[in-house]
């Protein structure tokens, strides 16, 4: 990679060149994020996963331009247009928009008001004004007289044409207008339809309101494009012609040492004409364009810490699960799973209205935990689910029993889905479904990974930002998760197994199919016995993968193989074994990292592994605590301003966080509620956080509930 790219990139960052150079070769000799963030740390200088995800999408976008610089130099040059200067100022580019500023003098355009002056041979007068050699330009336009070009005005009309598109293509101009328009207001004004049609009333408050540009919220801005692009909202910039118009004129003045005179006042129409109809809407349209970029990156960002904080929810591990889909006329779908998520049973029950039958339900129940020994129950947070909680929880269960209600976002899309059939192919969605709904009680990461992120419930206007930068940030988001909890070889799907760095879903596949034919894998080494998997592939995934059992104690371990000798080397200076080293604190706490420092494995390899040893293998996740609704709240109705009442927090978005009290409608905790101005929602709140909330206000017209964090919440 250039080194003005380097250098670019380490600005951005606020990092050293060395890391990004590192990186670059790094990411070219085929390693991955989740690998490099973790075990090339004196490489990286210590940097995160985020921030070397971060590091490959500048690299990515950096290549990206470098290919546009060339097809851009190669259509100039075709031109006959392209000067050693010009040439030098699009290779020293390392902004996108200023090179599109470079290229637009040359960009093949259609037919403008130009090109027709051109056609009727005016360029030659537009020259002696542009170029300032045409003191009286009514005197020189009565040479161009002739033919198509009636009269003098005529001339000097289409000769401002092509000035004209000059003044809209001269980059310097262009910027210096970006600027003014910056710092303007971004103004709506509601249409015939956003008046008349009901569907527009959720952007009421977006009604013929102005905005700073450069202070417009994120949420805000995409609601507003939303209208407009539903036909509710005309959006604009509030632009000052006169201020824009006299910049425009001022620039030209200074570039071509203009003094005035007649031609001054044809310079000025000019102006006024290029301002109009091409500067204010292309740099409209571009300033209202970089502000939706803006907001893209901030709802993307808000969207992946969602995504991460919902992927490493609590677990409650591995115990045998009663997983129930609620419903009132179709039933309670029931699926009972083994401890490894495994179906074992599933059936429907129907304690609710209209058929009521609880005591065929509660035998039914009763039977199927003491049949399966069932350890945890799962309800679905869907329709008829207070109800069912309700009725559980007069059933007498086994000591240590719990109860948890869990999120049934995206199970319906998961229980359609190609995965779910190839789960479950002689199943139907009801069963898919609850079966779901329990596996994510006991693994929210290994459930939900089979799910696409756009369709679990979080973020905010997932739909309206950049497509592209939104996968790239869920599917680097998913894999960081899976890779920084780790994942068991002998028991994960070919769903999560997909998502560890190097492996992807066709080794994924090869993986589980080899493990079925020949057993449980019983080292790290087993895994260059699979089909197509090679050392690259090794090195990226090994450290990730888990094995428990009688083997190599570091196979169970964060620990890469590549390190192994430099842990038996440890024990060895210890004076004991390696398994005896694994998990022992006081013995970890005397090795001297120093010590064990080489060229190949610095200070921080070494004290990740020394940290490593003293607790292998251990899960950064919480554990599922339990929860239950305020048993006196069951509609919007019953609530009361003042009232006091727990709730889980189910979203977070830029302006504030929406939780779930127990009703159909989740309340919202604006971010002003959440501390001082600027504060970051997810900075005080994660996803599925149990809290104590207060209600401020309800709204039974609009069904909205606005709640302020209690003053004993824990946030």
């Amino acid at each position: 990679m250039k080194e003005l790219y380097v250098d670019r990139i380490a600005d951005i960052m606020g990092i050293k060149s060395w890391q990004v150079e590192n990186c670059v070769e790094m990411f070219a000799d085929g390693d991955t994020i989740p690998f490099i963030s973790r075990y090339r740390k004196e490489k990286t200088g210590g940097m995160d996963d985020a921030q070397v995800a971060e590091l490959k999408h500048y690299i990515d976008v950096f290549n990206e331009m470098e290919k546009r610089k060339e097809t851009v130099l190669k259509t100039i040059s075709e031109s006959g247009s392209l000067t050693e200067d010009l040439k030098e100022q699009i290779e020293n580019c390392v902004n996108s928009t200023e090179l599109e500023d470079l290229y637009l003098p040359f960009r093949p355009k259609r037919r403008t008001r130009a090109t027709a002056a051109r056609e009727l041979g005016l360029e030659p007068l537009a020259d002696l004004m542009w170029n300032v050699r045409s003191r009286y330009p009514s005197s020189d336009a009565s040479k161009f007289v002739k033919g198509d070009v009636a009269n003098i005005e005529a001339a000097l009309a289409g000769a401002r044409d092509i000035i004209s598109e000059r003044l809209s293509e001269t980059a310097a101009i262009r910027e210096n207008q970006r600027a003014i328009f910056r710092k303007r207001h971004l103004c709506t004004k509601v249409t015939k339809s956003g008046r008349e049609n009901p569907e527009a009333d959720k952007y009421r408050n977006c009604f013929d309101k102005s905005y700073p540009l450069d202070r417009i919220p994120a949420h805000t801005l995409l609601a507003i494009l939303r209208a407009e692009n539903e036909g509710f909202l005309k959006v604009s910039i509030d632009t000052d012609a006169q201020r824009s118009c006299d910049k425009i004129y001022y620039d030209f003045c200074k570039a071509h040492a203009f003094s005035g005179g007649e031609l001054a006042e044809q310079i000025k129409l000019a102006v006024q004409d290029s301002f109009k109809r091409l500067i204010e809407p292309s740099i409209s349209a571009e300033v209202i364009r970089e502000a939706k970029n803006r907001a893209d990156i901030e709802s993307i960002n808000v969207f992946g810490d969602n995504l991460r904080q919902l992927l490493l929810g609590a677990p409650v591990g591995q115990k045998r699960t009663m997983a129930i889909d609620p419903g009132f006329r179709n039933g309670c779908k029931i699926a009972c799973l083994s401890a490894e998520g495994k179906l074992l049973h599933h059936t429907i029950i129907y304690p609710h209205p209209p058929q009521n039958d609880k005591v065929k339900s509660i035998t039914a129940v009763q039977e199927m935990i003491g049949k399966y020994k069932i350890e945890a129950i799962a309800i679905g947070n869907g329709t008829a689910s207070r109800e069912t909680e309700d009725f559980i929880k007069r059933i007498r269960l086994p000591e240590g029993c719990k109860v948890w209600t869990v999120s049934e976002d995206g199970a319906s899309i998961y229980s359609a889905s190609e995965v779910a059939r190839k789960e479950f192919p002689d199943e139907d969605v009801t069963v898919r479904g609850a079966v779901s709904i329990g596996r994510r009680l006991m693994d929210p990461l290994a459930e939900l990974v089979k799910i696409d992120p756009k369709n679990l419930g979080i973020g905010q206007y997932q739909h309206d930002v950049d497509q592209g930068l939104l996968k790239e940030k869920l599917d680097n988001t998913v894999e960081s998760c899976v890779n920084s909890v780790g994942v068991n070889l002998n028991t994960a799907s070919p769903y999560l197994l997909s998502y560890v760095a190097g492996i992807g879903p066709s080794l994924s596949e090869s993986i589980v199919s080899y493990r079925d034919k020949e057993g449980a894998f019983s080292s790290r080494e087993d895994l260059k016995k699979v089909p197509r998997l090679g050392a690259k592939a090794f090195k990226q995934c090994a450290g990730f993968l888990r094995i428990r059992g009688e083997g190599n104690p570091l196979d169970a371990s964060a620990v890469h193989p590549e390190s192994y000798g430099i842990v038996d080397a440890m024990a060895k200076s210890l004076g004991v074994s390696t398994r005896e080293l694994v998990g022992n604190q006081d013995l970890c706490s005397r090795i001297n990292a120093q010590d064990f420092v080489t060229d190949q494995a610095g200070l921080p390899t070494i004290n990740d592994i020394i940290k490593e040893l003293a607790k292998p293998g251990l899960d950064p996740r919480e554990q599922a605590g339990e929860f239950s609704f305020a048993e006196d709240v069951r509609s919007i109705e019953d609530l009361k301003t003042g009232m006091e009442l727990p709730g889980i927090v189910t979203n977070i978005t830029n302006f504030g966080a929406f939780v779930d009290i127990g009703l159909h409608e989740n309340g919202l905790i604006h971010v002003s509620k959440l501390g001082p101005r600027g504060t970051d929602p997810t900075k005080v709140l994660k996803l599925h956080q149990h809290i104590t909330v207060i209600v401020e206000s309800v709204d039974l017209d609009r069904s909205r509930i606005a709640l302020r964090p209690a003053g004993k919440s824990k946030i």
